[in-house]
């Protein structure tokens, strides 16, 4: 059975939907269905039906692939809580959006409010990006610190943006800015031996300044919000350190949008708090591989079907 007191519960963020994505648990689960229910009421349309039919570029789109994560993230975790309603994890985070699901898991948002926070961001971002232009890459066997002088090189050539964003595990990072930039920096990045190098499938350059326009909007949307203590402990991005109170919670969702994410020491830190299992609630196991290359002590789950859930849980998954 789970040792709910070494356990944590982690949530992805872009780049891990697919189609397909939650269907079965809103076959199986009941608490999973209302989930998706209530999500095509709050948001006018109906995001379920993206979610499991697709087509990939409409939830590739930014503006939907956030409340689509969101909505399948939370409806995972009801599915789970259905079984056990007092499972309780020792902490919470999550991968860049997927922080606001972890936000939810927690307590501090309602489904809806959190629901409706992740729409605007999309709305927000793909506004931004509207604006100025960018995208995102991988890029594999090269170390953050050399992936800097790259993106600082690429910057001073062309006269752009461009960024480390995501430090997700050693080994893998990932830039962020606009598309010549990017795209020069791929160039360099072969010429420094990188092993592979890949354009993410995310409509926009996340957690670079090219959002500072979506922040400073952004910014309105938090201070509306009704945010309450986290009831477990929940990680942050930026500080890869646990956000205690309400303040802390809206300035880390607030400079998210432009800061990068220090997933490999949020996972550290986790680990140093007593973490021994991760459980990844969403449509892949992004977090769970990452988790391989940053500390093999530990353990990961992929709570990514109805079979592994009710595998982690030693739980029939009938009727419930």
């Amino acid at each position: 059975m789970v040792n709910w007191s070494k356990t944590a519960f982690v949530f992805p963020g872009q780049g891990s939907q697919e189609v397909g994505m939650g269907k079965d648990f809103v076959s199986e689960y009941p608490a999973a269905r209302a989930i998706f229910e209530q999500a095509d009421e709050i948001l006018g349309f109906k995001i379920s039906v993206l979610c499991f039919d697709g087509p990939d570029d409409e939830l590739n789109d930014t503006i939907n692939t956030q409340p689509a994560l969101y909505t399948c993230g939370v409806a995972i975790l009801r599915a789970l809580e259905s079984i056990l309603p007092d499972a309780r994890p020792l902490l919470v985070a999550g991968h860049s959006l997927g922080e606001f699901t972890a936000l939810a898991a927690a307590g501090v948002v309602s489904f809806e409010d959190g629901l409706r926070l992740v729409r605007e961001r999309g709305r927000l971002m793909k506004a931004a990006d509207e604006q100025s232009p960018g995208a995102m890459a991988a890029l594999l066997g090269l170390n953050a610190d050399v992936v800097g002088e790259i993106c600082a090189r690429a910057s001073q050539e062309t006269g752009g943006i461009l960024v480390l964003a995501n430090d997700n595990c050693p080994g893998q990072v990932v830039i962020s800015g606009d598309d010549v930039t990017l795209q020069l920096a791929i160039t360099l990045a072969k010429e420094a031996k990188v092993k592979k190098a890949v354009k993410l499938p995310i409509s926009i350059a996340a957690h670079s300044p090219l959002m500072e326009p979506a922040a400073a909007l952004f910014r309105q949307t938090l201070s509306e919000v009704n945010f309450q203590p986290p009831q477990v402990p929940l990680y942050g991005n930026l500080t890869a350190a646990p956000l205690v109170t309400v303040d802390d919670i809206r300035h880390e969702l607030d400079a998210q949008l432009t800061g990068g994410v220090r997933w490999t020491e949020s996972v550290q830190a986790m680990v140093a708090a007593g973490v021994e299992q991760f459980a990844e609630f969403g449509p892949k196991d992004v977090l769970v591989s990452l988790l391989k290359r940053i500390d093999r002590s530990v353990s990961g789950v992929a709570l990514n079907s109805t079979e592994n859930l009710r595998q982690f849980l030693d739980a029939p998954g009938e009727n419930h």
